[in-house]
């Protein structure tokens, strides 16, 4: 896993593509590399830092050029064994032992026609000396990020938006729509970026740029077309498919270990690794015993501790009691955008302890939920449908009660009034309201109290793009559309963002194997029916887990991948909470409105709302705020 960047005829592009390069450096601390064409209309560079993962002699390093092709890759191919004794048999000669070489001669053989062959996660630049060309390649389902400015019939682009943000500076202006967006999500959809003119490729695509300026664009695989295709196809062999990507994701010349928070999809994972690769390391989390319990937690560390012992796991245990004061300005930094998961601090600070074990790979179970139908809103929006089918003079006096119930008192969280709370606020919506409601911040009412009015039409923008995305699919399948947005919307925009952004922080890679294009294959061919048997969410995947879990772990109580935020928000962080709400720049700029915050903060103060979420995700909105605005003044001035 590395860090790429480059420029393409654009002013001063060499120097720019240094200082790029140099703002990369956490992303591969192993290396670095330059490469440089001047000819023709203009110039062509790109950077590279290295992490070394396969082939970590010198024949791996980039960027790579040879025969006239230059390419700067970021990423892991876990088909590149496969790829390299076709190519070998058409006649191909290797230097070396790296998925960089095999990808770029796959290139030159197969040209935008490889795409659809690659089974990884990448995002990559490739420019080709005869032609003046230069294209920009992103995965299939948006694993690796890659940013990128054009401007007249230059190009630049980046691993990381803060590179861009950096060094073009006021040039690159806040987006207020993408901030809207990340306030009714947390996080900045895919399909936006946080600067104005600063776009993010889309997963599955491809750029090309023309040294007259022309650019082309390209799809060359679509998870809505196959989730559509996969719908009319036999189930395979769930089991065979999550082990067979398990498989291939332990491709690796380094030591590679697993997140296990003792959840069913890290214990899967786990289990599989572990019989690949005896006495394999994990690690795990807990948190301060008086946070846990003020925020409901479930115990996860002692299914850890079981999964480890069973399958001969070293367990690493490591306590999350961060000084989040002042790790919250460092992590908004690394994130990029404004995403209000503090689950980033519990990925960067795993990935930190492994790091200095010597780990450079680590193993997820990221994307499980979305594409099984794993999270509670899953179920939650199935049971409204039966919900809304009682009679309202009964259901009333409920809701009148649920309103009334605290959701903690001085010590203590209560977790069930928190979920009651929740299902109320969406159970009697149409269908995609009630999805977008079960995970969002606000109701468009909330919203439009919160920003400023100018702002109104931008909120119904943001609205109107979920229901487009949510409806643009030809599924019959109530939960599979469920599954097929979070795949578009809520996994490339938010788990699998800030999973990147903060491993890479701490120059770890992370692989995932559940995101990978057969299990996404596998998982559309599957009915609602199957992901959700009565009340319980990812059905077909527990029963494949069976086959190498005991059922005490499949079948156990879903665990939080999270942070105990009320405790964090009453205690470490309230004197920053008042701070932001009376002379915040959020709003003394106008962007959001201070009675709007001031009663965010009096709800959760007094227990009758858990607003803990929407006052953390406004403080990392206050602090990438400042950073962008603070580039736009020295640009200015």
């Amino acid at each position: 896993m590395c860090g790429i960047a480059g420029t393409y005829h654009w002013p001063d592009g060499g120097p720019l593509t240094d200082r790029l390069t140099k703002t990369l450096a956490h992303r591969g601390p192993d290396g670095s590399g330059r490469y440089t064409h001047a000819a023709g209309t203009g110039e062509v560079h790109f950077g590279h830092r290295r992490l070394s993962i396969i082939d970590l002699s010198e024949t791996g390093a980039q960027p790579m050029a040879a025969g006239g092709l230059a390419i700067t890759y970021n990423g892991e191919l876990y088909n590149a064994p496969e790829l390299r004794r076709e190519l070998e048999s058409a006649g191909v000669r290797f230097r070396g032992t790296s998925d960089t070489e095999v990808l770029l001669e796959a290139w030159r053989r197969w040209g935008t026609d490889c795409l659809p062959r690659l089974r990884g996660m990448f995002a990559f630049g490739v420019f080709d000396e005869r032609t003046g060309e230069l294209t920009l390649v992103r995965d299939q389902l948006g694993i690796k990020p890659l940013f990128l400015v054009r401007r007249g019939g230059g190009l630049v682009f980046s691993s990381e938006l803060k590179a861009l943000a950096a060094e073009l500076g006021g040039s690159l202006r806040v987006d207020d729509g993408a901030l809207v967006a990340s306030l009714l999500y947390y996080w900045v959809p895919d399909g936006r970026c946080a600067y104005r003119e600063a776009e993010k490729l889309p997963p599955g695509s491809w750029l090309r740029i023309r040294p007259d300026g022309q650019v082309t664009r390209g799809v060359y695989w679509s998870i809505r077309d196959v989730a559509a295709e996969a719908a009319d196809a036999p189930a395979p062999d769930l089991a065979e498919v999550v082990a067979d990507s398990t498989r291939a994701h332990l491709l690796a010349d380094v030591p590679v270990a697993t997140f296990l928070s003792g959840g069913l999809d890290s214990s899967y994972l786990t289990a599989l690794a572990a019989r690949s690769r005896p006495g394999i390391s994990a690690y795990t989390i807990g948190f301060r015993a008086e946070d846990a319990k003020f925020e409901a937690m479930p115990d996860d560390l002692r299914y850890a501790r079981q999964v480890a012992a069973r399958f001969g796991v070293d367990l690493h245990e490591i306590e999350i009691a961060p000084r989040v004061r002042e790790l919250l300005p460092a992590m908004t930094y690394h994130l990029d955008e404004p995403i209000g998961d503090p689950a980033a601090i519990n990925t960067y600070l795993i990935c930190t302890a492994a790091r200095e074990a010597g780990v450079k790979v680590m193993l997820s179970g990221m994307g499980a939920d979305e594409l099984f139908a794993g999270y509670r809103k899953h179920v939650a929006n199935l049971l409204a449908l039966r919900y809304q089918r009682v009679p309202g003079a009964l259901r009333r006096p409920i809701e009148t009660v649920v309103d009334r119930l605290p959701v903690a008192s001085a010590n203590r969280g209560y977790r069930s009034v928190r979920f009651a709370k929740r299902f109320l606020s969406f159970a009697g919506m149409p269908e995609e309201t009630a999805f977008r409601r079960s995970y969002t911040m606000y109701d468009r009412a909330e919203l439009l109290d919160l920003v400023h009015p100018d702002l109104a039409s931008t909120v119904d923008d943001v609205l109107a793009e979920h229901a487009d995305t949510y409806h643009d699919n030809a599924l019959a399948d109530h939960v599979n559309r469920m599954c097929l947005t979070d795949a578009r919307m809520f996994l490339p925009g938010l788990n699998l963002a800030y999973t990147d952004r903060s491993s890479m922080a701490a120059s770890t890679e992370v692989r995932v194997p559940f995101v990978d294009v057969e299990v996404v294959k596998a998982a559309f061919a599957l009915s609602g029916r199957e992901k959700i048997a009565g009340r319980q969410g990812k059905a077909a995947l527990k029963k494949a887990a069976l086959s190498i879990l005991p059922k005490e772990i499949v079948y156990r109580p879903k665990g939080l991948f999270s942070a105990p935020l009320r405790a964090w928000m009453s205690r470490d962080l309230a004197p920053l909470v008042r701070e932001v709400v009376e002379d915040g720049l959020v709003v003394r700029d106008g962007l959001l409105r201070r009675d709007a915050l001031r009663r965010l903060v009096a709800e959760d103060a007094a227990g009758q709302q858990d607003r803990a979420k929407h006052l953390w995700h406004v403080l990392t909105l206050e602090h990438w705020y400042r950073g962008a605005t603070a580039s736009e003044q020295r640009e200015i001035s």
